[in-house]
């Protein structure tokens, strides 16, 4: 008899099965809307697992008298991993026509896609307006998939709506933090530069943080029966590695390697996210070098030296070792949120593992 798949593998399994299904379906609406679905399949593939991985490992987390996590539980939240990870893809795809990307994981992000084949169709219109409008669709697809996995998967599950509480905070925090993100963008002018650090990780802890980790720990947690104790100690710790992760991700998006990342170097540049990094280096300058660091964020036509100055003001300002310490600082943070809690030692040790990939990473 072949033995059960690993928790992650069964996720892909998960999604690749239920992808399949609504394919199926939207092939039976014709052919643009089977388009529609291929695109919202294509949107999954890729990507490091990250939510679900934390997912299944606060699930295992919770310590039970009668031993592991009851099967029935165990294939809820594969099931519920695979929600999370179908609500990502959607996040992604909006986030991406939010901030202009041209590239995902390597690839066109879903509304250049869209776009292409807009132009390869031979179809009339404005291709670049059809993209961008299907894009949205998209994202509210999967948004729909998503709930549609999730119930699929607490059916007849006792601790269903607990779970359901969860990831209904898990949706309003990240389309909060996304709308704060965007809104910081413009809203910086308006406030004194002394604030920007504390506004930029109140974006990294909405837009991020909860949603990358706390709240796929708790998730987990919650689906497995979690008591109020077991919660707050992995929502402590799931909070810090968050921002952790945040912080590492605004790293990468100014000085990353595209061959690693997927991503241009330096594209947080020309989209003008306003990070803790940036925060830091403008705390650091004159007036009249603020004005001009200010001027050159969000311009879509820096070019490559432009964004080797840039790097470069954020390194000399000490704004990169700063925010390398803050990574730092929440890790230590982090882990101190595990101490003496009433969770398995196996899991916990799985969690440090986790952390570590999640804040050490090159992509």
């Amino acid at each position: 008899m072949p033995s059960s798949p690993e928790p992650i593998e069964a996720v892909s399994q998960r999604l690749d099965t239920f992808v399949s299904e609504q394919i199926s379906y939207a092939s039976t609406l014709g052919a643009e809307a089977e388009r529609m679905a291929q695109a919202g399949a294509a949107s999954l593939r890729g990507g490091k697992r990250l939510r679900a991985r934390f997912l299944l490992t606060g699930c295992r987390a919770v310590e039970r008298g009668s031993g592991p996590v009851p099967p029935a539980i165990e294939a809820a939240a594969i099931g519920v991993a695979a929600a999370l990870e179908v609500f990502q893809a959607a996040a992604l795809v909006h986030d991406d026509l939010i901030d202009n990307s041209d590239t995902r994981r390597g690839h066109p992000a879903a509304h250049r896609a869209l776009e292409s084949a807009h132009r390869a169709s031979g179809w009339v219109g404005d291709a670049e307006a059809f993209g961008r409008s299907g894009a949205v669709l998209l994202g509210d697809l999967l948004v729909a998939w998503s709930d549609d996995l999730l119930e699929e998967s607490l059916e007849e599950i006792p601790t269903a709506a607990a779970t359901r509480r969860q990831y209904a905070l898990m949706r309003r925090d990240v389309t909060i933090g996304q709308f704060l993100d965007v809104a910081e963008e413009s809203a910086f002018a308006v406030h004194d530069d002394g604030t920007h650090a504390e506004r930029a990780l109140r974006v990294a802890s909405y837009k991020s943080a909860r949603y990358s980790i706390q709240k796929p720990l708790q998730i987990g947690a919650a689906l497995a029966g979690a008591d109020a104790a077991q919660l707050d100690a992995l929502g402590r710790f799931g909070h810090d590695i968050g921002m952790a992760f945040q912080l590492r991700d605004d790293v990468l998006g100014v000085f990353g390697d595209a061959a690693v990342t997927g991503k241009p170097s330096g594209d947080d540049l020309r989209e003008g996210k306003r990070t803790v990094l940036v925060a830091y280096a403008r705390e650091a300058l004159s007036a009249d070098r603020r004005s001009a660091l200010d001027a050159m964020l969000g311009d879509r036509t820096l070019d490559a030296e432009h964004i080797r100055d840039l790097q470069r003001t954020i390194v000399d300002t000490g704004a990169l070792a700063r925010t390398e310490e803050l990574i730092a600082a929440y890790e230590r943070q982090a882990d101190r949120a595990l101490e003496g809690a009433a969770l398995s030692a196996g899991a916990v040790a799985e969690l440090r593992a986790l952390a570590r990939a999640a804040t050490q990473r090159t992509s």
